[in-house]
């Protein structure tokens, strides 16, 4: 038996204080022209009643992104055209009253995603607009702040946009995600000049919408995303536009 086998062999877990590891998911879309993310209200102790991100403990023999889209699957029952990325992990020792458990968090966008159902051990499952959140169990106020700065950075500097809308889309649709998610208002003007002049971002389908706008108009053009996975140049918040002049 070589060294390392009988180091195995002698090896005893139970020497060192038990640590779990659960998956928590931000899920966001955009409802209305507002950006909403996935709640669950736990049905069981520790927080019963209170609202929580979606997540659970992984299973034996399963690997972290596996759990991540499992528990999605199991709240929404969509698992196509969702992108879903690991955000953070949060490993406070007192984050959880039950034992020490680190949580790896995962952010997932989507578009048009169905009414939530909720899981086994949830009593409800909602989608809540950001900026009207209910006090959330765990750090997941945290978590979710976390996503937020993330989903708004990525928005300027690669076509994630392009997750939140259908498989074409024009560019207003594609300006109201990024309205929704930077919560400010942009110039349709500018914002379809800067699109256009990014190269990969999104190419157009040759093709309009069935008829115009709300007041008429001509139709609009429909687009799909394109092969870019970076933006260059990027597309900066108005606020960063101030900095960088």
């Amino acid at each position: 038996m070589s060294g390392e086998s009988e180091y195995l062999a002698a090896y005893d877990p139970r020497e060192f204080p038990p640590v779990a590891v659960t998956v928590d998911v931000v899920a966001l879309t955009i409802l209305g022209g507002v950006l909403h993310v996935l709640l669950v209200e736990r049905g069981e102790p520790p927080f019963a009643g209170r609202w929580a991100l979606p997540g659970g403990f992984i299973r034996p023999g399963e690997d972290l992104d596996r759990a991540a889209a499992r528990e999605l699957a199991e709240e929404t029952g969509m698992a196509d055209r969702v992108h879903i990325e690991q955000l953070a992990s949060y490993g406070a020792p007192d984050r959880d009253p039950r034992m020490r458990i680190v949580s790896v968090s995962y952010l997932a966008f989507a578009p048009d995603l169905p009414d939530p159902q909720a899981g086994s051990d949830a009593a409800d499952a909602a989608w809540y607009g950001v900026d009207h959140l209910p006090e959330l169990a765990f750090d997941h106020a945290r978590i979710l702040d976390h996503a937020l700065d993330r989903a708004r950075a990525k928005l300027e500097y690669t076509p994630l946009a392009t997750a939140f809308v259908g498989e074409t889309f024009t560019i207003s649709e594609l300006r109201g995600v990024y309205e929704a998610v930077w919560g400010v208002p942009l110039h349709a003007g500018n914002f379809h000049r800067k699109v256009l002049s990014v190269p990969g971002f999104v190419e157009s389908t040759g093709e309009t919408t069935e008829s115009g706008g709300p007041r008429g108009g001509p139709r609009a053009r429909l687009y799909r995303a394109g092969d870019a996975r970076l933006l260059h140049p990027a597309l900066l918040r108005p606020e960063r536009e101030e900095e960088v002049r």
